[in-house]
């Protein structure tokens, strides 16, 4: 099979020539560089949400503002069989990484068609001239055994353990979601539920908005995540513009495919909880939770996950994915199962890799230099 070279390496000339902008013009139009049907192809064989195009248009449209971008693309015949959105800064120094996992910091994939595809793939990408770095890949992506392959001869390969995902798996045939917890922890629940109660009745509503509802259940969310402690210390996204407007981008846009999940404690009519999330492969993905902390004593954010576990069992879905960083307090609650996670480093032998390589050693020193743990 002959596999036409990558997107990331057509541009001829040097870096900053007229060829090289007209690909990094058109990146904000997907569709101008890869045709939607073959993303969409690609994207029902895809394992995470990351890899969805309208997760990908949003970012463009939003998050990657100043950034260089350019897609890694595998062809056969003009059928895409691979493909990985990258994005760096500019300068001599600036490396390559997947589009998406810094600026919001979820596991990220390359979409493959079959492991030949990510082979090739992995071979465009041992070629780049500059590094490159994966901040979060599942740990059993064809992309990481690939990589090992193609980096031989190329440059030095780097993998190390990243921050896993906690994820909830639903047994098939499960109609109890509270038989997966002890009796402690069920009564914990109904003590919860109880103190909730006497404030006011207790509702719950899942919500999978069509376009024109999605904006006024979007802003309701936020508000309940600016009241509590994200608002606090100023990571709630009703406290970062550019996040939040890449969240209304995308949540808009997979509301428009019936893929946006939007979920709502209330008591007596006040919304005190809520759930950002999408159902993607037979799976609610949850990318954002929160809850007002001025009803902390109720739980709501742990009476709102239940209601969403039982949401996901009651219509057959596969699990939860927690998305996020393992946290104690989910480990001790919810699950001890993670998706565990790779960081990947490419450093190519030229002066861009022995740089990158010089920088990086600079920075551990400096990190562990005597006398730092003391001032810290």
């Amino acid at each position: 099979m002959r596999h036409e070279a990558p997107m990331v390496e057509r541009a001829a000339g040097p870096e900053g020539s007229a060829s090289e902008r007209r690909v990094r013009s058109r990146f904000g139009r997907i569709s101008d560089e890869i045709a939607e049907s073959d993303w969409r192809d690609l994207e029902a064989q895809a394992r995470l949400p990351s890899q969805m195009l309208a997760f990908h248009r949003a970012l463009a449209d939003t998050m990657l503002a100043g950034r260089v971008r350019r897609f890694a693309a595998v062809r056969d015949k003009g059928r895409v069989l691979a493909l990985l959105p990258l994005c760096r800064r500019k300068g001599w120094l600036g490396r390559w990484h997947a589009a998406g996992e810094r600026q919001v910091y979820e596991p990220v994939d390359a979409l493959c068609r079959d492991d030949a595809a990510a082979a090739a793939l992995a071979g465009d990408l041992a070629k780049l001239r500059r590094p490159l770095r994966l901040e979060r890949v599942p740990a059993d992506s064809p992309l990481v055994r690939a990589l090992h392959t193609a980096m031989k001869g190329r440059g030095l390969l780097v993998v190390r353990a990243a921050t896993g995902c906690p994820t909830i798996a639903i047994e098939p045939g499960a109609t109890d979601p509270e038989a997966r917890f002890n009796s402690g922890r069920r009564s914990d629940f109904r003590r919860a539920r109880r103190r909730a109660e006497a404030e006011g009745p207790v509702t719950f509503e899942m919500h999978a908005p069509c376009r024109d509802e999605f904006d006024a259940l979007f802003d309701e969310a936020v508000e309940i995540e600016r009241r509590g402690w994200k608002g606090e210390v100023g990571s709630a996204l009703g406290c970062d513009p550019v996040k939040a407007a890449f969240f209304r981008d995308f949540l808009g846009r997979a509301s428009s495919e019936g893929a946006c999940r939007i979920a709502f404690m209330r008591i007596g009519g006040k919304a005190v909880a809520m759930q950002l999330a999408v159902e993607f492969q037979r799976r609610y993905w949850l990318f954002k939770i929160g809850f007002d902390t001025a009803f902390s004593r109720m739980s709501p954010g742990n009476l709102l996950m239940l209601h969403a576990l039982a949401d996901a069992t009651g219509r057959g879905l596969l699990g939860i994915e927690l998305l996020g960083e393992v946290e104690p307090w989910i480990m001790d609650v919810w699950t001890r199962e993670a998706m565990a996670c790779l960081r990947i480093q490419t450093y190519p032998f030229n002066l861009h890799g022995l740089a990158a390589l010089v920088v990086e050693a600079g920075n551990w020193l400096w990190q562990r230099r005597p006398g730092k743990a003391g001032q810290a």
